[in-house]
């Protein structure tokens, strides 16, 4: 029941935090800085969530080694894009590197 309910809270606050900006549009400005700090948001929301499963993809404790596909496709795919700056190659060179490297793993 408690898990029901936090969904459905979580469903409400997101629902009334969007609705909010529909309702008020354009009557609420923003300064230049606010505007310019919030185009970080998007950027650190996806590290906060990518990190963690890169560096400890069992959730118990930190796995630095070669053993670690993840972290050995994220280095890759880190190095790839910094190079090429090409998005669609980096995902599929970082994919194929993780796939492979799991596969020889095993």
């Amino acid at each position: 029941m408690n898990i029901t309910l936090t969904i459905l809270g979580m469903a409400v606050i997101t629902f009334l935090v969007k609705a909010l900006i529909f309702i008020l549009g354009d009557r609420v400005a923003f300064s230049g800085n606010l505007k310019k700090a919030l185009e970080f948001v998007p950027v650190t929301v996806l590290t906060a969530i990518i990190v963690p499963m890169i560096l400890s993809p069992h959730g118990k404790e930190l796995e630095l080694s070669w053993r670690n596909p993840q972290l050995v496709a994220a280095t890759v795919a880190a190095l790839l894009c910094a190079v090429t700056r090409h998005q669609l190659t980096t995902i599929i060179v970082g994919l194929t590197v993780f796939f492979s490297w799991q596969y020889m793993l095993s």
